[in-house]
């Protein structure tokens, strides 16, 4: 299988390798935070390259950053519904079709990798890298196509 799709990769030219990223939550009915995703490898990160954490978190929340704008700015066009796209906003309880430049939020992506970062040092989430706990900003690791990087939120305990 793994030929057929570097042979697909050499015939479109698109060579982009990809790590994971997941999220979960620790405590009670721990659960994912969001469903695992792929990341493209920058090119920089690509044959084994050794990066830092503080590397990893600024490239992931500028990528999430640069994502949500995309998607808010998909919103503020209004678009045309097919009978299925209202059958399915109707079963949701929200037919929604955009047009809305009014909703737009403006977000700060230096802003956004300052508050991961100081989150990551007050000790809010951990970073484990391939099931690896990293607990410093300069940990270096290497990447590759079978990083697996995964964002553990901790929840607080009740009364202490």
């Amino acid at each position: 299988m793994s030929n057929i799709l570097d042979n697909i990769a050499a015939q479109t030219g698109d060579n982009t390798t990809t790590f994971t990223i997941e999220g979960k939550r620790f405590g009670r009915g721990a659960k994912a935070l969001f469903p695992n995703f792929q990341m493209p490898l920058p090119d920089a990160w690509k044959n084994g390259a050794t990066i830092t954490v503080r590397e990893l978190l600024e490239t992931v929340v500028r990528s999430e950053v640069a994502a949500f704008q995309t998607r808010q700015e998909a919103r503020t066009v209004l678009q045309t519904l097919s009978p299925a796209q209202i059958a399915e906003g109707a079963a949701k309880g929200k037919i929604d079709s955009g047009g809305r430049p009014d909703e737009v939020q403006p977000v700060d992506a230096d802003e956004s990798v300052q508050v991961a970062l100081q989150a990551f040092t007050d000790g809010l989430y951990y970073v484990l890298v391939n099931d690896d706990q990293k607990a410093n900003l300069d940990d270096a690791f290497a990447v590759s196509s079978e990083t697996r990087v995964t964002f553990l939120r901790l929840v607080a305990l009740a009364g202490g």
